[in-house]
């Protein structure tokens, strides 16, 4: 007897429905599955075998063929066990077929029938829904984030004979329902109030969450770039709903989704220097998503620039440049998105006092060494860099609370707000985000701005890439300002904030 289920795989952060087609035939007892298995799948056939024995249910003894379409997808995820189960109890005839046409069945068996969550349920019961699938059963723990998706009934089911019961009509399963709608509060544990000082590294950041500009911090040790930086997420705008929704398919395929619910706040990556290139971008015979896409519509923060490798460093060009990072790999190649704020740190050498108060001990060999770790294309892709002084003792010691971070982000949100009014239909939604194309349909400069930028442009040598993003965060700075033109004072405090390790 012939049957057809439907489970799901994902590759990439895409979602794809699988058929699970089972034959059942006369002929010594096998059980041969094809379709482009991975080994997570090929193993399934012990965990089934055991799973659906120890529900109360029969393993058919007969000859067992398992197709599963398309068969030039490359399935990769234990999530087909349940799938698989449903479909040898429908073709030996243990549940009806009709119960199973519009349903989609999701997660791994354990050997004595109870089923386990799996990385990937929000693309897949999002793909499970555009095909015209009505209801999902999943594991319980899998219940709250198949729930994000509002077009499919979702059972949270425990164990295998539950489904099996459901089925037949002996046992019939409350569909999940999800918690009410609440508006959530975003908290951070950190805030600018408790920075003091380093008025022009505030005053930078707060550029780069307006505009979603990259950022490079250079100060000695202990002046206060990583607590800088760990605060950058608190001026940032919250996330729209379609963000949200990408961020959370991210992490859902990732495994990295707990709570089951839509993340509403931005990431914030902070991998160590010692991550390797398949870490930080992706990798894996069928790639994974690496901190570059983990970051996305949040913020990277790459603390010790320079003792990252630097060839670990060179792959950030691409998704700097374009927002997105394509892998090649023999099984697939896919593109993932990787539109983050990168917020580096540094120091200026390795004793780390180079061009500072205290007295460097680095020879000038050491000092080249160490800031030529970072090529100049690199450097060209960051457009605002700042010195990070440290705090004076009498800063340090004033009672008087420094700007909080609402403050600051009502200024972000303000310029943010004429960026969209700006930008809307040029298929992007901040400053750093424009083409070529997009400046010069946008930005207008005031003839005193054109004479300095072209001024400077002659005088410091710069590329056609760094003229764009002068011009970009020049018309961010504008924007917190309130200004509808960008002026001269906007394009001078933006080349100010131009590459500063070369001056070193």
């Amino acid at each position: 007897m012939f049957a057809r289920i439907y489970g799901a795989a994902t590759l990439g952060l895409q979602g794809h429905v699988i058929s699970v087609e089972t034959d059942l035939s006369n002929g010594l007892p096998s059980f041969d599955l094809v379709g482009l298995a991975a080994t997570s799948v090929k193993e399934a056939k012990e965990r089934v075998r055991a799973a659906v024995k120890n529900s109360g249910c029969e393993f058919p003894m007969r000859r067992l063929t398992v197709n599963l379409a398309p068969a030039d997808l490359k399935k990769d995820t234990s999530g087909l066990d349940l799938s698989l189960a449903v479909a040898i109890l429908a073709s030996s005839g243990q549940v009806p077929v009709e119960a199973c046409e519009d349903c989609l069945f999701l997660g791994e068996l354990a050997l004595d029938g109870s089923l386990r969550p799996v990385s990937g349920i929000l693309p897949m019961v999002l793909e499970g829904a555009s095909q015209g699938l009505k209801k999902v059963f999943v594991s319980r723990d899998n219940a709250a984030e198949a729930l994000l998706c509002p077009d499919l009934t979702v059972y949270g089911v425990t164990n295998l004979a539950d489904v099996a019961a459901h089925l037949t009509g002996e046992k019939v399963l409350t569909a999940a329902q999800g918690e009410a709608a609440e508006t959530l509060q975003e908290t951070y544990a950190v805030d600018f109030s408790e920075v003091q000082g380093q008025a022009e590294a505030k005053r930078v950041l707060e550029i780069a969450a307006a505009g979603g500009h990259n950022v490079l911090m250079v100060g000695p040790p202990g002046s206060g770039k990583t607590m800088l930086a760990k605060r950058i997420p608190t001026i940032l705008p919250p996330m729209s709903e379609s963000e949200a929704l990408e961020v959370t398919k991210i992490y859902s395929v990732a495994g990295l989704l707990h709570s089951g619910r839509l993340m509403r706040q931005r990431p914030f990556r902070s991998p160590h220097h010692t991550i390797s290139m398949a870490g930080l971008v992706g990798g894996g015979s069928i790639p994974k998503p690496g901190e570059v896409t983990l970051s996305h519509n949040g913020v990277l923060f790459l603390d010790e620039l320079p003792e990252f490798p630097r060839s670990v460093l060179e792959v950030l060009r691409q998704p700097l440049e374009d927002g997105t990072v394509h892998i090649a790999r023999v099984h697939a190649a896919l593109s993932y998105p990787s539109r983050f704020v990168l917020v580096a740190a540094m120091n200026p050498c390795p004793c780390g006092h180079y061009g500072f108060d205290e007295e460097c001990t680095c020879s000038e060999g050491e000092v080249r060494r160490y800031t030529h770790k970072l090529s100049g294309p690199l450097l060209d892709r960051i457009d605002l860099h700042v010195r990070v002084e440290r705090p004076s003792y009498r800063e340090l010691m004033t009672r008087c609370p420094a700007e909080a971070s609402a403050a600051i982000r009502e200024r972000v949100l303000a310029a943010r707000r004429r960026q969209q009014e700006r930008l809307a239909g040029h298929g992007c939604y901040c400053n750093a985000h424009m083409g070529h194309r997009e400046i010069k349909e946008t930005c207008q400069l005031s003839d005193d701005a054109q004479n300095l930028l072209r001024e400077a442009f002659d005088v410091l040598k710069l590329s056609a890439r760094s003229y764009d993003r002068i011009i970009k965060v020049s018309q961010t700075i504008a924007d917190l300002a309130g200004a509808g033109i960008i002026a001269k004072e906007h394009v001078a405090e933006a080349i100010s904030y131009r590459n500063k390790i070369q001056r070193m």
